[in-house]
C-alpha cells in the first residue's frame, strides 16, 4: 500500500468544499494534519462539516514536520506569498487557480517552485473529467484527424450579488473577470487539447447586467496550434447559466464536449458518448458540481510526491494558460 502523506489546507473559502470532500475520499492516502484560516468564524463553520484539526496559526502549520504538502486556497492575490512560504518551509504545494493576479507574479511563483525542488501543481481540474480524457485520447490517437476548426463557449451566469462580495471581480483581489476567474478552466483544457498559437482579434467588455471593475464578456478569434481557425465566447451574463462547450471539427469526425458530456461523431458513421458526471457550476450556485475531478487532481499531486515526478498541471502549464488570457485581453484593449 502507498504511504499516507501529511497534508494541510490553508484557506477555507468556497473552494475548500470540493477539496475537503476529495480529501475525505482520499483518507487512505492523505493524512490531513491541519486546516488553517485567519477567520475564527470561518474555521468554526468549516469544522462543523469536516473532522480535520483546525488552527488560525499558519506559522504552526508550516513548522509541523509531519506536514509534507499544503493545499493553498487563499484568494489569488495571496498565492505568491502563501505558496512561497510553504515552499521555503520544505512543503510540496497544490494551489487553486488562477496561479496569481498577473503573469509577472505567476512567473515569480513558478520560479520559486523550481528553486525549491518540490512538487508544485495547480487546480485546473477540467483536464481530469472522464469526457476530457477521452477527447484527449481521441485527438492524440488521430481518431478525429487533422483539426480544421474549433469553438470554445462559456455561457455562464453570476448574479450581481456575487460581484457585491468584497473584492469579487476586481483587479486587486481576483486579477481579472470572466477569463481569469471562470473561463480559465475551459480555456486551459482547450489549449491543452489542440493548442493556441495566435490571438487574431478580441472584444472585451463589461455588460450592463453587472456593476464590476473587470470584464464579464470576452469574444476572440484564435488560431489553434496547427493554424486552424477557432472562436471563443465567454461570459458570466448568460442567465441562468449554461454548460461550457468545446467543439472540434476534424477531417475524420466531430467532437462536442458540453460540460462533462462528450459526443464523438465520425464520418464513417460511428458515434460515441461519454455521459456527464454532474453539473458544472455554470449558474448562481458556484459550487454546483461534483468533486470527482478535484479528487483526481489531488490524487495526481500525491502520485507526483510519491514518485518524484511531475503532476499533469504544473506551474508552467498554468502559466501558459494565464499568458494566453493576457494576450486575449490585450488584443481586446487594442
Amino acid at each position: 500500500m502507498t504511504r499516507k502523506i501529511g497534508v494541510a489546507v490553508i484557506g477555507l473559502g468556497p473552494a475548500s468544499l470540493p477539496h475537503s470532500r476529495s480529501l475525505v475520499d482520499l483518507a487512505e492516502r492523505a493524512d490531513v494534519r491541519w486546516v488553517a484560516s485567519r477567520s475564527p468564524n470561518r474555521l468554526a463553520a468549516y469544522r462543523q462539516q469536516f473532522p480535520f484539526p483546525g488552527t488560525n496559526d499558519i506559522d504552526a502549520v508550516l513548522a509541523d514536520a509531519s506536514v509534507e504538502a499544503v493545499i493553498v486556497l487563499t484568494p489569488p492575490s495571496s498565492h505568491l506569498e502563501v505558496s512561497a512560504r510553504c515552499l521555503t518551509a520544505g512543503k510540496h504545494v497544490l494551489v487553486e487557480k488562477p496561479l496569481e493576479l498577473t503573469v509577472a507574479r505567476g512567473e515569480q511563483l513558478v520560479a520559486a517552485a523550481q528553486r525549491s525542488g518540490k512538487v508544485f501543481a495547480v487546480m485546473l481540474q477540467h483536464r481530469f473529467r472522464p469526457a476530457s480524457l477521452r477527447l484527449k485520447a481521441a485527438l492524440d490517437g488521430g481518431e478525429l484527424g487533422e483539426v480544421e476548426a474549433a469553438l470554445l463557449q462559456v455561457p455562464w451566469w453570476r448574479p450581481q450579488a456575487y460581484y457585491d462580495e468584497p473584492g469579487r471581480g476586481t483587479l486587486a483581489r481576483d486579477g481579472g473577470g470572466v477569463l481569469l476567474t471562470q473561463a480559465i478552466h475551459s480555456l486551459d483544457l482547450f489549449r491543452s487539447l489542440i493548442g493556441v498559437r495566435k490571438v487574431v482579434a478580441a472584444q472585451v467588455r463589461t455588460t450592463g447586467l453587472h456593476r464590476m471593475e473587470t470584464e464579464d464578456y470576452v469574444g476572440a478569434l484564435l488560431e489553434t496550434g496547427n493554424g486552424a481557425p477557432a472562436t471563443l465566447v465567454t461570459t458570466t451574463a448568460a442567465y441562468p447559466g449554461h454548460p461550457e462547450r468545446i467543439e472540434i471539427i476534424g477531417r475524420k469526425g466531430h467532437a462536442a464536449l458540453a460540460g462533462g458530456r462528450l459526443q464523438l461523431s465520425f464520418l464513417d458513421g460511428r458515434s460515441e458518448v461519454v455521459e456527464a458526471e454532474g453539473s458544472t457550476g455554470s449558474g448562481a450556485n458556484i459550487m454546483d458540481f461534483p468533486h470527482d475531478a478535484h479528487r483526481a487532481v489531488i490524487a495526481n499531486f500525491l502520485d507526483a510526491i510519491e514518485s518524484g515526478g511531475q503532476p499533469v498541471v504544473t506551474g508552467e502549464e498554468a502559466l501558459s494558460s494565464q499568458r494566453l488570457i493576457d494576450e486575449i485581453l490585450a488584443a481586446g484593449r487594442r
